[in-house]
């Protein structure tokens, strides 16, 4: 069953900013539990992008070290991605949800959209 909810994506220029955020119901999720940001661009498997740990430890994939960040708001019960220096192979649909979850606990996910 779906546990999270995506939104913020949109349609931005190149070197633009996004900021997107996932919703849990429950703030146990991410206290206790290693979250994750995944992407799936057409045509192409889903890829995990960055993830972070219970205890605050972040991860990146090497192409977008330096430009996202990954955190946590647990009195928000929200996850944050924020998206910076944004380029057209950024374009996917970018999912959260914990590593080895079952395929249905997959959401709608948010579309992200780089072009000029």
């Amino acid at each position: 069953q779906v546990q999270f909810a995506e939104s913020g994506g949109g349609l931005v220029q190149p070197g633009g900013s996004l900021r997107l955020s996932c919703a849990a119901s429950r703030s146990i999720m991410f206290r206790i539990y290693t979250m994750a940001w995944y992407r799936q661009a057409p045509g192409k498997q889903r890829e995990l992008v960055a993830h972070i740990t219970s205890g605050g430890t972040t991860n990146y994939e090497d192409s977008v070290k330096g430009r996202f960040t990954i955190s946590i708001d647990n009195a928000k019960k929200t996850m944050y991605l924020q998206l910076n220096s944004l380029t057209p192979e950024d374009t996917a649909v970018y999912y959260c949800n914990k590593p080895g979850a079952t395929e249905a606990s997959w959401g709608q996910g948010t579309q992200v959209t780089v072009s000029s």
